[in-house]
C-alpha cells in the first residue's frame, strides 16, 4: 500500500517518496492493515445480515406477530434494496469519494440495525431492514473498489484472498450466529441481539474508517446519471421482485410479465449508458468491452446462483430429509465453513500467482465433491450421518473457498481506477442477482418435487436432483473462467 494513500484527503495513489524512513514505513504498514480489517468487517456485516435472520425467524414471528408474507419480506426487503442500489452506490463512490460513501452507508446501516433491534412490530422491522439494505448498497461497492485502487501486486492478491475468506465464512456462519444468539436469549432480548450486535461494530467501522481508510475518487468526476440510476433500479426490481414473490404467489401471469419487461429495461439502460455524454455513466461502456471483466462477471452470477440454490435446499434436506436438529444442521455448515477457510487461505498464500488455474481447480474439486455427496445421499438415504458426510462437505467448501477472492481479483484487475466503484457495484449486483435466480430455481427443482411435504424420503429425493443442477452450475462457472488470465505474475495493481 502506498504511503500517500493513508492521508485523509482525496488523492490518487503514487510511488512512496524516496526519503521514506523505516519508522514511517512501519506506520504505513500498520495503517494499511487496519484499513484492510475495517473494509473486511464492513463486508462481513453485509453478508452476515443476509442470512443471520433465517434461524431467528420463528422467534421474530412469535414476538412481533408477523404473518408469512411479513416474514418473507424481512429477508426479501433487505436483499431487493441491496440489489437495486449497488450500481448507483458504486458510482457515487467514484464521484464523491469511496471512503465518504462507505462511512455514510455504515451510518445508515448502524442506525437501521438499532431500529431493527428495538422494533416492536413487523411493519417497523421490515422498514428498518429496507433501510439496512440501502446502507449496504452504499457500503459494499466501496470495499472492492478501495481494495482495487489501494493495494497492488502480491499485496492486492492477498487482500482479495482475505476478502474471499470473509465472503465464504460469513455466508455459512450467519445462520449459526443467528441461532446461537437467539438461543442464548441475552438479557431476555430473544432475537434482538442479532441486529444490536451491529451497533458497536458499525461505530468501530465509522471511527477507524475515517482515520485509516484512504480516500479515493475518479480522476474526472462528473454528474450522477440520474436517468441511468432510475433505469438500473427499475430493471433490478422488475427482475428480482417477481423471482422473490413468484413461488409464494404460485407464479401468477404478472410475475412473468415483469420478468419479460426486466431484460428490456436493462437493454434500454445499456443503450443509455453508451449514448451518455454530459453525465458520468453508472456503468462505463468500456467495462463491457473487457473480455476479462465480462467473463468474471458472468462467473460471479453463476456462483451466486449455485449458492442461492444449494444453501436453502441443503438446510431443508439436513433437517427434513435426515431429521437433524437445527444445531446439527449448524454443525454441517461449520464443516463447510472450515473447508472454505482452507481454500481461501490457499488463495491468499498463492497471492494470485496461479491465475485462473486455482479457481478452476477449486471448481473441479467442488464438482467432484458434489458428485460424491450425491452418491452418498442416494445410497445411504436416512442413515447418512454428519461424520460420514464430513469429507465431501469439507472438500466442497475448500473448492468454493478458492474461487471468491481470486475471481474478484482477476475480474477487476484491468479496470481503470476511475471506474473501480462502478465495476465493483456491477460485480456485487451479479452476486445478488445470481442468489435471487438460484432461490427462484428452488421452486422448480426442489419445491415442485416436495410440494411442501415434510416426508423425509421426498425431501431426500428432491435434494438429489438439486445436486445435479449445482454440478451443472459448477461446470459452467469453470468454463467461464477461461476468460480470466492464465497467469498473473508481475501484474501491477
Amino acid at each position: 500500500m502506498s504511503s500517500p494513500a493513508l492521508g485523509n484527503e482525496p488523492q490518487h495513489l503514487g510511488e512512496p517518496p524516496a526519503h521514506t524512513t523505516p519508522h514511517h514505513s512501519s506506520k504505513t504498514a500498520t495503517g494499511a492493515r487496519i484499513a484492510l480489517v475495517v473494509l473486511l468487517v464492513a463486508e462481513l456485516m453485509d453478508i452476515l445480515d443476509q442470512s443471520v435472520v433465517l434461524t431467528a425467524l420463528p422467534a421474530v414471528q412469535a414476538s412481533t406477530g408477523a404473518g408469512p408474507a411479513a416474514v418473507q419480506w424481512l429477508t426479501a426487503g433487505y436483499s431487493l434494496t441491496v440489489a437495486v442500489g449497488l450500481i448507483t452506490g458504486g458510482r457515487l463512490g467514484d464521484l464523491h469519494g469511496r471512503r465518504k460513501i462507505l462511512l455514510v452507508g455504515t451510518v445508515a446501516f448502524t442506525l437501521a440495525s438499532l431500529l431493527c433491534g428495538t422494533a416492536t412490530g413487523a411493519g417497523v422491522l421490515i422498514a428498518a431492514r429496507v433501510l439496512q439494505g440501502a446502507g449496504v448498497a452504499l457500503m459494499i461497492p466501496q470495499v472492492l473498489a478501495t481494495l482495487h485502487v489501494t493495494f497492488d501486486g502480491e499485496n492486492r492478491s492477498k487482500a482479495f484472498g482475505l476478502y474471499g475468506a470473509v465472503l465464504s465464512l460469513a455466508g455459512v456462519l450467519g445462520p449459526v450466529l443467528g441461532g446461537l444468539l437467539t438461543q442464548l436469549d441475552l438479557f431476555g432480548l430473544s432475537w434482538r441481539p442479532i441486529f444490536l450486535i451491529n451497533v458497536p461494530v458499525g461505530l468501530a467501522v465509522i471511527v477507524l474508517g475515517r482515520r485509516f481508510v484512504p480516500e479515493s475518487t475518479a480522476r474526472q468526476a462528473g454528474r450522477l446519471d440520474l436517468t441511468g440510476m432510475l433505469l438500473s433500479a427499475l430493471a433490478m426490481v422488475l427482475i428480482i421482485f417477481p423471482l422473490t414473490e413468484g413461488r409464494t404467489q404460485h407464479w401468477p401471469p404478472w410475475c412473468f410479465a415483469l420478468l419479460a419487461a426486466g431484460p428490456l429495461v436493462l437493454g434500454v439502460f445499456v443503450r443509455h449508458q453508451r449514448r451518455g455524454q454530459d453525465d458520468a455513466p453508472l456503468a462505463a461502456p468500456s467495462l463491457f468491452r473487457d473480455r476479462q471483466f465480462c467473463g468474471g462477471l458472468s462467473a460471479q452470477l453463476v456462483l451466486g446462483l449455485l449458492c442461492g440454490l444449494f444453501f436453502m435446499t441443503w438446510t431443508l434436506y439436513l433437517q427434513l430429509g435426515l431429521g437433524m436438529s437445527p444445531l446439527g444442521a449448524a454443525a454441517a455448515f461449520v464443516l463447510l465453513a472450515l473447508g472454505e477457510l482452507g481454500g481461501a487461505t490457499v488463495a491468499m498464500k498463492t497471492a494470485g500467482r496461479l491465475g485462473r488455474l486455482l479457481p478452476q481447480a477449486g471448481s473441479l474439486i467442488a464438482l467432484a465433491s458434489v458428485a460424491a455427496y450425491g452418491f452418498q445421499v442416494g445410497s445411504r438415504e436416512a442413515d447418512l450421518t454428519l461424520l460420514a458426510m464430513t469429507v465431501p462437505v469439507v472438500l466442497l467448501g475448500f473448492g468454493l473457498g478458492t474461487v471468491g477472492g481470486p475471481l474478484a481479483d482477476m475480474s477487476l484487475a484491468k479496470v481503470p481506477h476511475e471506474h473501480a466503484g462502478s465495476a465493483s457495484g456491477l460485480f456485487n449486483t451479479a452476486m445478488h442477482l445470481g442468489i435471487a435466480l438460484g432461490t427462484a430455481l428452488t421452486a422448480l427443482v426442489f419445491f415442485s418435487a416436495t410440494d411442501g411435504s415434510p416426508n423425509a424420503a421426498v425431501n431426500r429425493d428432491a435434494f438429489t436432483g438439486v445436486l445435479g443442477w449445482v454440478g451443472a452450475a459448477l461446470t459452467l462457472m469453470w468454463a467461464l473462467m477461461f476468460f480470466l488470465p492464465r497467469r498473473t505474475d508481475g501484474r501491477s495493481g
